[in-house]
């Protein structure tokens, strides 16, 4: 019985725990969910709920006074944000991924989850949030379930096609540009410039990197044997292999001396033959 309550607690078949708050941190039922909301005492995730304010938060593209925004100053404004963000939480240790939801609902709108490399620096982060303000605003932070973004991320979003739109119940992480994130992570060892994600490396990107990899060695793979057999055949009588992968290569090009030499060639054989 204890084996089987292991394996469902924090999924859709356990009905005493929230498996949205399980897997991320937030939960649109609030205090009022029938499920239990299992908050971490200590967690290298903190959660500052509903900190980041765009400023086309009413209408998306559209300001407070209804005049239509510039895509690249929201994401200025946003990068701003993200920078001073960093900058500050930095300061207690190394930080693995800083997430920003991009999402409309009321239990996940501005979210910022930040996830360091040690419980310590995350406990310390927290206990220097207390009572602080940004923006005005009083900074609401605790303990985060979530140490896992793969579960806690929508899929569809990331491929562009997510269908509940901002009020979809999964993380909409907000992107940052190359520049800035090569800025900001580029500090810690094992940065990698290649990353395409706003955090630093998750368990995704390792994944993908990985199957990217697979996918090269079976290539190459495939390119070596496809050489040693046109090589074999050449030695058993010169058969040509057809559904080749690789273009031949063009000929070298000729310059312009070694063209006129040739064209006379050519205009001395056919008057021979005439």
């Amino acid at each position: 019985m204890a084996e089987h309550l292991a394996s469902i607690f924090g999924t859709e078949k356990d009905r005493v725990n929230c498996p949205f708050y399980f897997k991320i941190g937030a939960c649109r039922h609030g205090d009022r969910c029938s499920r239990l909301h299992n908050r971490p005492t200590i967690s290298p995730t903190l959660l500052l709920s509903n900190t980041y304010h765009r400023p086309d938060m009413i209408t998306p593209g559209v300001d407070a006074q209804g005049q239509p925004l510039d895509p690249h100053k929201i994401q200025e404004h946003f990068e701003d944000f993200y920078e001073d963000i960093f900058e500050e939480l930095s300061k207690f240790g190394e930080i693995e991924n800083l997430n920003v939801c991009d999402n409309l609902a009321d239990h996940m709108i501005g979210n910022v989850y930040v996830q360091f490399k040690e419980e310590d620096q995350a406990a310390a982060a927290l206990q220097s949030l207390q009572g602080r303000f940004y923006s005005g605003r009083p900074i609401i932070a605790d303990f985060s379930p979530v140490t896992d973004f793969r579960e806690a991320t929508c899929r569809q979003y990331e491929e562009n096609n997510c269908n509940r739109g901002g009020y979809c119940n999964f993380m909409h992480v907000k992107l940052i540009g190359k520049d800035l994130r090569r800025k900001l992570f580029g500090r810690y060892r094992g940065y990698r410039v290649s990353r395409s994600r706003s955090r630093s490396v998750s368990p995704r990107r390792r994944d993908r990197d990985y199957d990217r990899r697979e996918r090269d060695n079976r290539d190459r793979d495939r390119d070596r044997d496809y050489r040693g057999n046109g090589r074999r055949n050449d030695r058993d009588g010169g058969r040509k292999r057809h559904g080749s992968p690789r273009r031949s290569r063009s000929p070298a090009r000729e310059g312009s001396e070694e063209r006129r030499a040739r064209i006379e060639q050519w205009n001395r054989e056919r008057e021979e033959k005439q």
